[in-house]
């Protein structure tokens, strides 16, 4: 951790500490889920959120296996529906922070549908893209994100398809925020999560992770030697979403991280909804009985 995080992170060590938990940790060793949920850990305390106001939201796979590896309340959705879980948890309670975890697999392979209509309809969740390029907690297959040529225990003579390109998919939908990180690089990866926290719509942040046991194509250098800052990238603007898709073509050689991609002119879904204009309450607190007995 750099001087300047610890200095960050000083007057916050006790929210911090507040989400850990003593559960054992079952991923395994050299897994990016250590790094994601430290940074996001970090960003949460840094940020002044605590526990009672945020809502984890967990789809099946590794990632899943976060749940009880961080303290607070979670949910478990049913595998690549996690988005339209925590779509109507935050629309139910827009007081809470909601917070959604996702593989490729998951997201790519069995539940795109609801990515893109929780992009389009700008829902008030942070998405976060565990992408791995495989399916990990079933051994190793393939997923819509594996690279080509790449051996899988399921594909032993190598994936013959081309993959997704995950964020070119997504900036295409008019996303109103995109980012990308790297679960080697957590200092930086926390900034990233503290600006999707302060994102008003749906944030969605891709975490690209290696898998040290089912794919090692990308090992942990493999991304070191080729992750870059968006802040390098010159006269980057990252309010063009036209830059942000020809710059996300490279998923090879230059790989840039950081906010690819931010539209503050949108409104979330409860917002842009024509009769909440004037709404003073959340829906949680609208629910209760109604009598029908009129139109019977």
């Amino acid at each position: 951790m750099s001087e300047n995080v610890l200095k960050k992170l000083a007057g916050n060590v006790k929210d911090y500490m507040k989400f850990e938990t003593e559960k054992p940790i079952t991923w395994c060793t050299g897994c990016g889920n250590f790094g994601i949920q430290n940074a996001l850990k970090r960003a949460l305390a840094l940020e002044g959120i605590v526990q009672k106001d945020v809502l984890f939201c967990f789809d099946v796979g590794c990632s899943g296996n976060g749940a009880d590896k961080i303290e607070g309340y979670t949910l478990h959705g049913l595998h690549g529906r996690v988005i339209s879980l925590a779509a109507g948890a935050a629309l139910a309670n827009s007081d809470i922070k909601v917070i959604s975890f996702g593989g490729d697999g998951a997201t790519f392979s069995e539940g795109p549908g609801h990515l893109i209509h929780a992009v389009r309809s700008n829902y008030p969740v942070i998405f976060v893209h565990h992408n791995n390029e495989n399916f990990g907690l079933t051994t190793g297959q393939p997923s819509a994100s594996t690279r080509k040529g790449v051996r899988m225990n399921a594909a032993p003579d190598g994936v013959f398809l081309e993959p997704i390109n995950t964020m070119d998919f997504v900036l295409s939908l008019k996303p109103s925020f995109v980012a990308r990180g790297f679960s080697g690089d957590i200092d930086y990866l926390t900034e990233i999560f503290r600006k999707a926290l302060r994102h008003d719509g749906f944030a969605y942040l891709e975490v690209l992770q290696t898998c040290p046991t089912y794919n090692r194509d990308t090992p942990e250098h493999w991304y070191a030697e080729r992750i870059k800052h968006i802040e390098d990238a010159k006269n980057y603007d990252s309010s063009d979403i036209w830059q942000a898709r020809k710059l996300m073509q490279d998923i090879e050689n230059e790989i840039y991280t950081g906010v690819i991609f931010e539209d503050k002119s949108k409104v979330n879904f409860l917002r842009a909804i024509p009769n909440r204009k004037n709404a003073k309450t959340v829906l949680k607190d609208e629910v209760k009985k109604y009598s029908i007995s009129e139109f019977l």
